[in-house]
């Protein structure tokens, strides 16, 4: 009876390594982007948002994914709330708006890694809710690659 053994070296671990991160990057985007129709789901209380109402402005490309710059505007809207469906957790930022505020337009800078959706909701004055999405295609990822 023969018993083989398998000696890891450097080169065999990073390779190994390369393989499950390439695995987790094509088999994990469809569940992060679920994460994100979870947390919309929670926002919303179930109800469904409608397209369209408000705008998203976000570039079609960013060569730089470290700050990508993303305005919203939602005339009528008490509440907007930005999700990037790529991240592990999608909920970027919340902007509430109080009774006296001239303008319904939030504007900030995110941090994107990879390609994907920036999805915009808006809690309206009558408690409805409506949505907007922009993809943005990032040349450089926003983490160090």
């Amino acid at each position: 009876m023969t018993t083989h053994t398998r000696q890891f070296n450097r080169r065999s671990i990073l390779s190994l390594g390369g393989c499950a991160l390439a695995m987790t990057a094509v088999v994990g985007t469809p569940a992060l982007a679920s994460l994100t129709d979870d947390a919309i789901a929670a926002l919303t209380g179930g109800a469904g948002a409608v397209e369209g109402g408000i705008s998203i402005t976000a570039p079609e490309i960013a060569e730089n994914g470290n700050t990508v710059p993303v305005e919203i505007n939602a005339p009528g809207a008490v509440a907007i709330t930005l999700f990037a469906d790529g991240n592990p957790t999608p909920s970027v930022a919340t902007f509430k708006f109080g009774a006296l505020s001239a303008s319904r337009t939030a504007s900030t800078r995110i941090r994107l890694s990879t390609t994907q959706n920036v999805v915009a909701v808006a809690e309206m004055a009558d408690g409805s809710f409506q949505m907007a999405k922009a993809n943005v295609k990032v040349t450089i990822g926003g983490c160090g690659g």
